[in-house]
């Protein structure tokens, strides 16, 4: 109460009083602080109730008003003598004595204003990084602290400077350069320690606190111990004390004697310690002071300095925490979870991660732990989008490493229906939510391996995981296989060239899928006369016999029912045959078995726009990796070497023959897989699955032959079925939702397969036809 009054009475008297020169008055606060140490008895009343606050903020006034006086980038008499007499390294040492109690928070704060309110660069100043630096190493100590909310302010502004100066980061790294060397030095100044008789200033507490004061014992502050403002130089010699238990505590690990449990909890790599701060403090339980240590965190990643983006990663535990923790939050998501509520859960954001169970109408069991993974997924992925490259690379491979590998592998590779079930539908949602480039090339390679030489059935499970996730897609499981097949679907999406060149292009660059010889020059007039040869007309197919000129259309009305020509790609009048190509797909289905002419708004043209937003979306994403335009040329492929289409394609082209057996889901997802494939604007892809005239080596097959002996044994089974075009107009009605649900009726996954066969073709029609209308793009 009295402090109070005696405040009060101050700051009448400094109202009334005349107005000195800014240092005078400057030097006087300094000076009203250090004379409170001097003359104060009571060193445990709170610092609130004292005068110090008050003149700590006159300072920071004093010193904002002369720089706004003077020119910019002019040092005013006031900020010399702060520099000059060293009061920031006086304010830390009171600081980190908490004397009176609360100083640590004043202390905290002066710092932050001072680094935020001055415009002029402070951090390049010795006598200012320097007591920074020691300041940085009290943040994080302890967690849930009265100080956290300053300890974080001022680390956030530390970050902020560093971003706005990235060079300045190379002063608050202590990269130890000759480690014998300085094991040496630190063992002769012991030695001269123990020669001068310091024994009294090296407590037993310091050997269990290395980085502690002789006033940091519990012991009361005594005034004698505080320097005033002309005694700075003597207070920055008690302030190396810590340096010198530094010294002795590293000597003692050298010779081997065991130290204390609290020193060895600390980490051993101290060398980025505004890093290693954040670190802490990011495990904070208050959640706005975690996520204000991860936003400093990403600032400090972003910095281009070499120098620290090498020690941010081999001297820091970043790496550690953000695999750990994705590690954590993994394996405290429940055994099982439903596929469908992985992927639908809410957009989640690493910065927003605030979940309330009873305002959730949605709510589902592990709801909250699914979002906690999925809001630190999604900032281990900002986190790497937003680093340094060399930083980047090595988060990216501690993830894939300690994360990827140690902890979802073994999840993904068990026997267990519903643990795979549950894993897959993760790693489907991870597919889908990375951005980071540098952590997708991870990702990739977790799930696919590195290998880009042609596959073999003889080492077709080179890549467990890869081989594992393949054979999924043919699960006994429907669940399991169409979660595994729309994680390859959204895979494909994925800007990254290896995932398409691993999965199936590695396999066609020889092109040895073609029956090749040497054209005779008959042959060479034949094509030069607009016919491929050796190609089968498929119009002259036994299996075609039966088209009449209302199931095919003409050249003009594919032109027609196109989407209009685009300057970016141009028509090519090159390209003939295109109706020929598209006729083929869409008369695949014999008539008897089509059942969309019924159905108003079910025509091959609903598929063109599609395509071509489709098509173009990829030719985006494709555009930096430089695929050729045209074939390689047979001359230069080699057709000694067998033809293996692939442990990917292999799959799908099995589950695409059994589609007249497979219920309408899994169809649907093997046939948008394919499309997806087709899409693709690469030459040897297109012909492999869009072109029906490719004259096929001996004992291969493409996607369109794989369908023609899917119609082939539709026609057969078709004659079995009596009513079977009414009831397949039927279905499809139910399908659409034209006709409600009655009572069942008999071969009914047939019936639902042959619909998706027909819109599947149509759908190739349409991509086909938009390739080839796009083809002439320069």
């Amino acid at each position: 109460m009295f402090s109070k009054f005696t405040s009060i009475l101050q700051h009448a008297v400094e109202a009334l009083a005349p107005s000195l020169p800014l240092q005078e008055d400057f030097v006087y606060h300094w000076k009203a602080i250090t004379h409170y140490y001097i003359e104060t008895s009571d060193d445990k009343a709170p610092v609130t109730d004292t005068n110090i606050p008050s003149h700590l903020e006159q300072m920071l006034d004093i010193l904002v008003q002369e720089e706004n006086e003077r020119e910019s980038g002019e040092t005013g008499p006031c900020m010399e003598y702060l520099l000059h007499h060293k009061i920031l390294e006086t304010l830390y040492t009171l600081g980190k004595a908490d004397c009176p109690p609360g100083m640590k928070q004043q202390v905290l704060a002066f710092y932050t204003k001072l680094l935020g309110r001055i415009r002029q660069p402070l951090l390049p100043h010795i006598n200012v990084h320097r007591p920074v630096q020691k300041l940085i190493r009290l943040c994080g100590e302890v967690l849930a602290t009265p100080t956290e909310n300053e300890e974080i302010q001022f680390l956030c502004i530390v970050c902020a400077k560093l971003k706005q100066d990235p060079y300045l980061v190379n002063f608050f790294l202590e990269v130890v350069q000759d480690p014998v060397l300085h094991v040496y030095k630190r063992q002769s100044k012991l030695k001269a320690m123990a020669s001068k008789g310091s024994t009294g200033v090296i407590t037993e507490d310091m050997l269990k606190d290395q980085d502690s004061l002789t006033t940091d014992t519990g012991q009361p502050l005594l005034p004698e111990e505080i320097p005033s403002a002309s005694g700075a130089e003597q207070m920055e010699k008690e302030d190396d004390l810590p340096q010198q238990a530094d010294d002795l505590s590293f000597s003692l690990d050298e010779l081997n004697v065991t130290s204390s449990p609290e020193s060895s909890t600390v980490c051993p790599n101290q060398d980025y310690n505004l890093v290693n701060s954040l670190l802490n403090l990011t495990k904070s339980p208050d959640g706005r002071i975690a996520v204000k240590a991860c936003e400093g965190l990403m600032l400090l990643v972003s910095l281009p300095e070499p120098a620290a983006a090498k020690c941010l990663t081999q001297n820091t535990c970043l790496c550690e925490l953000l695999t750990d923790r994705l590690a954590t939050l993994y394996k405290a998501l429940p055994q099982s979870l439903d596929p469908l509520d992985i992927e639908t859960v809410e957009a989640i954001n690493w910065g927003l991660d605030s979940y309330s169970h009873k305002e959730d109408a949605s709510a589902f069991p592990g709801k909250r732990a699914l979002i906690s993974f999925l809001s630190w997924f999604d900032y281990c992925d900002q986190l790497i989008k937003e680093a340094q490259k060399t930083a980047a690379v090595a988060m990216a491979k501690a993830v894939r490493e300690r994360f990827f590998i140690d902890v979802m592998e073994p999840q993904l590779m068990q026997t267990s229906e519903i643990g795979i079930l549950t894993s897959t539908a993760l790693l489907h949602r991870i597919v889908r939510q990375v951005t980071s480039d540098v952590l997708l090339q991870e990702v990739v390679y977790f799930i696919l391996g590195e290998n880009r030489e042609p596959e073999t059935l003889a080492d077709i499970n080179r890549h467990p995981l890869r081989h594992r996730l393949i054979e999924h897609c043919d699960h006994i499981s429907d669940e399991i296989s169409i979660m595994t097949l729309r994680m390859f679907e959204h895979l494909l999406q994925k800007p990254n060239e290896h995932i398409l060149y691993n999965l199936v292009l590695r396999n066609l660059e020889e092109r040895n899928y073609m029956e090749y010889k040497p054209l005779c020059q008959e042959d060479k007039d034949v094509v030069e006369n607009g016919q491929i040869a050796g190609a089968v007309d498929l119009e002259e197919d036994p299996l075609f016999t039966d088209l009449s000129p209302d199931n095919t259309l003409s050249a003009q009305e594919w032109l027609s029912a196109s989407p209009p020509v685009s300057p970016e790609h141009p028509k090519n009048d090159g390209k003939t045959e295109v109706h020929k190509i598209v006729n083929s797909f869409l008369c695949l289905v014999p008539d008897e078995a089509k059942s969309s002419y019924h159905v108003e708004g079910t025509g091959y043209d609903t598929y063109l726009r599609d395509a071509h937003r489709q098509f173009r979306d990829y030719c985006v994403i494709c555009l930096r990796w430089e695929w050729p335009g045209s074939p390689r040329s047979l001359e230069k492929c080699n057709f000694e070497a067998s033809f293996f289409e692939g442990h990917f394609l292999k799959v799908l082209f099995e589950r695409m023959g059994r589609i007249l057996d497979q219920p309408y889901d899994v169809n649907l997802q093997v046939t948008s897989v394919l499309s997806k494939l087709s899409l693709f604007p690469h030459p040897h892809i297109h012909e492999y699955l869009l072109d029906p005239y490719v004259n096929l080596a001996s004992g291969c097959r493409s996607l369109f032959s794989v369908i023609v002996r899917v119609v082939g044994d539709l026609m057969v089974r078709i004659q079995r079925i009596p009513d079977f075009t009414p009831k397949l107009l039927l279905v499809r009605k139910r399908l659409l939702g034209l006709e409600p649900e009655g009572p069942i009726i008999d071969h009914m996954t047939l019936l639902e397969g042959v619909i998706v066969l027909e819109e599947f073709c149509k759908e190739l029609a349409a991509i086909a036809f938009v390739k080839y209308h796009a083809s002439s793009t320069p």
